[in-house]
């Protein structure tokens, strides 16, 4: 266990390394592709806590994500709030207020109810980002206004400099931190509970876990590290408009927990950086990008159901045997 936990500890410290260098040797274009994909793995990573371990699978999960970008843009454009650190704070204590009401009637039902319902409270909450012209700027959103870092403005850079320079750093420093956060939670007493809820819910509650509430914690959660990822990538873009919280944005969110693969813990993060890049890419290569990425879910749902870590696990064993 320990050499295990020895290799692991290995590799992530290896990608971090190599993410910290990428600002130094990569083109500024695909430097800005890496912090979408940052503000993603944040939020798979409260997403397969739903998801992966206490399996409910929601189809609106990006209704969170649109509130921490929303949530920056109101701050920073509205009310001049321009620290990063009270915007995050806010945007996600907005998110979990949100999140409370929609768990609780949403936790009270399993598989495809569950999924419908948060469906439908995300394209309720979309519909109203679109409608209400006057508070949230209909269709054309709200901008978001660039953030201090700890006080720090660094008006001395441009838009492109600031965030392939500090916020890149920043937002790694969170994927991290958050990172590391979760690893803790899924791995406490907590986290066994959840899988047992998983695995047998009425076994769990008869063994006397109080199902519906660590259903509704773990929600919370989720709807926590979405938010941070929704703060993100609304100061990436620097706008905030309806279509985060659209339904097929939440699709995105589940074909990135497939692609790296749900069962394991870094797998929906290996899913953000592998979707991030491959749909800039085939967005450039071809007009039928969605076919293409359709086909690929497909394959790897039919051929590789464990996803891409699935399959780097699978060549790791064969090649040291085990």
């Amino acid at each position: 266990m320990l050499k295990k936990h020895g290799v692991l500890f290995g590799c992530v410290l290896l990608v971090t390394v190599l993410l910290a260098l990428v600002p130094k040797f990569a083109e500024p274009y695909y430097v800005t592709l890496v912090i979408p994909a940052f503000a993603y793995a944040i939020t798979l990573l409260g997403f397969n806590l739903l998801f992966g371990y206490t399996g409910l699978l929601s189809f609106g999960h990006a209704l969170f994500v649109a509130i921490g970008a929303y949530g920056a843009a109101v701050l920073s454009s509205r009310m001049g709030v321009r620290s990063f650190e009270a915007i995050l704070l806010l945007s996600c204590a907005a998110s979990i207020a949100i999140a409370l009401p929609v768990a609780l009637l949403s936790v009270r039902y399993v598989k495809i109810f569950f999924g419908i319902l948060t469906l439908a409270f995300g394209m309720l909450f979309h519909s109203f980002l679109f409608k209400f012209y006057d508070l949230t700027g209909g269709d054309t959103g709200i901008r978001v206004l660039r953030p201090s870092l700890f006080g720090m403005d660094f008006k001395e850079l441009d838009k492109t400099a600031f965030l392939i320079g500090p916020f890149y750093y920043y937002c790694l420093a969170l994927l991290l931190v958050l990172g590391f956060v979760m690893w803790l939670l899924v791995h406490s007493p907590f986290g066994l509970h959840l899988v047992a809820i998983r695995e047998n819910a009425r076994k769990a509650e008869y063994l006397g876990v109080r199902v519906r509430l660590f259903r509704v914690i773990a929600f919370l959660v989720s709807a926590f590290y979405a938010a941070v990822g929704g703060v993100i990538l609304g100061i990436n873009t620097g706008q905030a408009d309806p279509e985060l919280a659209y339904w097929t944005h939440s699709g995105d969110l589940v074909f990135m927990a497939v692609l790296g693969g749900f069962a394991n813990f870094f797998g929906p993060v290996l899913g953000a950086f592998a979707f991030t890049f491959l749909r800039s890419e085939l967005m450039s290569a071809t007009q039928y990008w969605r076919f293409c990425l359709g086909l690929v879910l497909a394959i790897i749902v039919i051929g590789f159901p464990r996803g891409l870590m699935g399959m780097a696990q699978t060549a790791w064993a064969k090649v040291f045997g085990r």
